[in-house]
């Protein structure tokens, strides 16, 4: 699936010279922030956290008081 973002270009600037840095894309780059992203809000990642999540009923754990 493909969604359009916008990104700052002195941000995208340096995303660019991490992933040439990292020798990597700039898709892995956007795929690990995401993955990131999701796992600190307890969110699943993949469609096997999806389906075991669904399973015991809930969204995640909810965050200590």
């Amino acid at each position: 699936m493909r969604k359009m973002v916008n990104i700052d270009t002195a941000a995208l600037k340096a995303l660019e010279l991490l992933a040439a840095d990292r020798k990597v894309s700039l898709q892995d780059l956007v795929d690990e922030a995401i993955a990131d992203l999701l796992k600190k809000h307890r969110r699943p990642v993949t469609t096997k956290e999806m389906f075991a999540q669904s399973l015991k009923g809930g969204r995640g754990k909810p965050k200590a008081a």
